[in-house]
C-alpha cells in the first residue's frame, strides 16, 4: 500500500466515523463518545499527513505513533458504543471495527519497518 493510499483509507475511515457519529443515540455518554470520536478517528488521518512531512526518520516514527494510540483510542470508542447499545447499525459498527484493526495493523507494521530500517529495533 502507498502513503497517498493508506492516507486516502484513513480519511474515509474518518468520514465513516463522522457519519456513524450522526446516528449515536442522543444521550449524555452518546454525546461524549460521539464527539471524541470523531476527534481520535480524524486525528489519526490528520497526524499521518504530518508524519509524510516528518523532519527525521525518528519524527516520522513519532509521528506514526500517535496514528497508532488514536486508532486504538478510536477502536475503543467504537467497542463502548457497540457495548453501550448506542448506534442501531451494527454492520456499520462491526465494518469500522474491522477496519480500524486493519489500521492498527497497518501502523504498527510501520512503525516495526521504520525502526528497523533506523537499527533501532532488532531484526526478525
Amino acid at each position: 500500500m502507498t502513503p497517498r493510499e493508506l492516507e486516502d483509507r484513513l480519511i474515509v475511515f474518518a468520514v465513516n466515523i463522522i457519519r456513524l457519529s450522526d446516528g449515536i443515540k442522543p444521550s449524555v455518554g452518546g454525546k461524549n463518545l460521539s464527539e471524541q470520536i470523531v476527534r481520535s478517528s480524524s486525528s489519526t488521518a490528520l497526524n499521518y499527513g504530518e508524519a509524510q512531512s516528518a523532519e527525521s526518520p525518528k519524527d516520522f516514527v513519532h509521528k506514526l505513533g500517535i496514528c497508532l494510540k488514536e486508532m486504538r483510542e478510536t477502536f475503543i470508542n467504537l467497542r463502548i458504543i457497540d457495548g453501550a447499545k448506542l448506534h442501531s447499525d451494527q454492520q456499520l459498527l462491526d465494518q469500522l471495527k474491522t477496519e480500524s484493526n486493519e489500521l492498527i495493523s497497518i501502523f504498527v507494521k510501520s512503525i516495526e519497518t521504520s525502526k528497523r530500517k533506523q537499527g533501532t529495533l532488532p531484526p526478525k
